[in-house]
């Protein structure tokens, strides 16, 4: 039991349950999962569907966080990306091809990974402090989208491109199978190969990871790539979504939501040791957290309050001081029945 306890993952996974378990005392339908026309419907549906985005921004995140990084322009490669992908839909002859569609998704993704290694540069060449050099293609980077649409909200009309976002496929939503893939394939790569324990290490300690023949540059490099590739499908689910290029909106404050999501899922800021499973909790913590407010009517205006508080409650349970203090009152009670199992052996002995 202590061992469990002690598990990085336990506040998390507890977190998460208690979420689900105040949903549902507050509305049973929480749970309920409906299946009508060969699709899935509920709730819970609904989470695993909207937190494809934020999951492919915070799959990002934890790499470079992992490397002692951060990556800011996220939210501005998600909106450069969508407006890439629905220009190319929309001056198309043929909106509705899924040709058509599936090239505007590579270009828009190639797009984004250029982007990711723009930042990777300016960071592993240059060795521009990671806040800085990607808070110059967050502010940028909205530009560009602008650019890119005219100054305006482009939309289309494509149902293989509204597919992305609502299609559905083998009961669940599309959007859901995308993040499995995402998170297999990262969990793969960095759990599976060399390449995590290189990662972690050059977290650590860059400096005798480079002694110790580490490439931290390419290694850094990588992980700002993929975090602006990831950030790129998410940019195309959003504007699969809506079905529009929203450069003011597209991918608004989601990288505070994914930094918040790999924190709360116990990885650390300061770089090293990460978790994938954590940083998929943490996603889920928030897009529950969200579907909570909605459905107790908060506000708009007052949902950022709410949304703090219930944060900063669970950062604190997460804290190692809180721990430290509920492990401390755990072995004061174990203490005080120590005696009393003493005294019921001797009375067994007599």
């Amino acid at each position: 039991m202590n061992r469990i306890y002690k598990h990085r993952l336990f506040w998390p996974v507890l977190s998460l349950l208690v979420l689900i378990v105040v949903n549902t005392i507050a509305r049973p339908q929480f749970i309920e999962i409906t299946l009508q026309d060969g699709r899935l419907y509920g709730a819970l549906i609904d989470i695993l569907r909207n937190s494809a985005p934020l999951m492919l921004v915070a799959l990002g995140m934890t790499i470079v966080i992992a490397t002692r990084g951060i990556d800011l322009s996220v939210g501005a490669v998600m909106a450069v990306s969508g407006a890439v992908a629905l220009t190319i839909i929309d001056r198309s002859g043929s909106p509705g091809a899924v040709g058509t569609v599936f090239v505007a998704v590579i270009v828009a993704i190639l797009v984004s990974l250029v982007l990711g290694a723009w930042n990777g540069f300016l960071v592993s060449v240059l060795k521009i402090q990671p806040i800085i050099a990607t808070l110059v293609l967050m502010l940028a980077g909205r530009g560009v989208a602008l650019l890119i649409t005219g100054g305006f909200i482009t939309t289309v009309n494509s149902e293989p491109f509204a597919f992305i976002a609502s299609g559905y496929v083998l009961l669940l939503p599309v959007a859901f199978f995308i993040s499995i893939a995402a998170i297999a394939a990262v969990a793969l790569v960095e759990r599976r190969t060399a390449l995590g324990v290189l990662t972690e290490s050059v977290g650590i300690n860059p400096e005798a990871s480079r002694l110790a023949g580490v490439r931290s540059r390419g290694i850094i490099w990588g992980a700002y790539m993929v975090s602006g590739t990831l950030a790129g499908a998410a940019g195309v689910i959003y504007a699969s979504n809506i079905k529009a290029a929203d450069a003011n909106a597209a991918g608004l404050f989601i990288e505070l939501y994914a930094i918040l999501a790999v924190v709360l899922g116990g990885t650390s800021l300061a770089g090293g040791k990460f978790s994938i499973a954590g940083t998929v909790i943490g996603v889920f913590i928030i897009q529950t957290l969200e579907s909570t407010i909605l459905f107790l009517g908060v506000p708009s205006a007052q949902s950022p309050v709410f949304f703090a508080v219930v944060v900063v409650v669970v950062v604190v349970a997460q804290s190692q001081r809180m721990r430290g203090a509920i492990a401390r009152v755990g072995d004061a009670f174990r203490k005080q029945d120590a005696p009393e199992r003493d005294d019921e052996k001797v009375e067994v002995a007599r």
